[in-house]
């Protein structure tokens, strides 16, 4: 499943970003959207490359599956060891960029406590949003009521922006195959893969 995944990245991206030929065609980095993080700095997903990261998606007014997500992130980030932890980014992107600007991205990075040092909360237009949840597997669709239906993943990356691993499973305590496919990543060179 993971290299069908993979290979379904390689074409959507291969036909995005044409001008970044040193990134391999599977990279989620490919992607040239423009992103404005918690702090209001813009950058591209291609500005992570060399660190492992840990990416999903969600919105910053959702009451139940969205604050289920972070804590996800933080069990994986709490049950690794500080020099672990000092190797690993959290990227979460917005899928409502009308209500999520910078100022509300910060309200739940603050209420959180997520340290800005490893964690970026970001929006990008909504074209971006389909092409960032597209590349990840994220499904979601907009309600009438402004709330979003949309499916719940932690995505593994390396540092050249390829797929490592993903899960579904969430909770405070991570999924253990996740986990250890992020002590993996984390344990390798920069920018590795995991073996097949």
């Amino acid at each position: 499943m993971i290299r069908t995944f993979v290979l379904a990245i390689g074409l959507l991206l291969a036909a995005s970003a044409p001008a970044a030929t040193e990134l391999p065609g599977d990279s989620v980095y490919r992607l040239t959207d423009t992103y404005v993080d918690q702090d209001g700095r813009a950058f591209r997903l291609a500005d992570g490359r060399g660190k492992v990261r840990l990416a999903t998606m969600f919105y910053t007014s959702c009451p139940y599956i969205c604050p289920l997500i972070i804590d996800s992130a933080k069990g994986v980030e709490h049950a690794l060891t500080p020099a672990e932890r000092s190797r690993l980014a959290f990227l979460l992107v917005s899928l409502d960029p009308a209500r999520d600007d910078p100022a509300a991205l910060k309200r739940i990075a603050d209420k959180r406590k997520l340290d800005p040092k490893h964690w970026t909360l970001a929006r990008t237009e909504a074209a971006g949003v389909r092409r960032t949840a597209a590349v990840l597997g994220i499904r979601y669709r907009a309600l009438a009521d402004g709330e979003f239906n949309h499916s719940s993943a932690l995505v593994l990356l390396d540092g050249e922006g390829r797929v490592l691993a993903r899960t579904e499973q969430l909770g405070t305590v991570p999924d253990p195959t996740f986990l250890a496919a992020v002590r993996a990543a984390l344990a390798g060179p920069a920018g590795s893969s995991l073996p097949n």
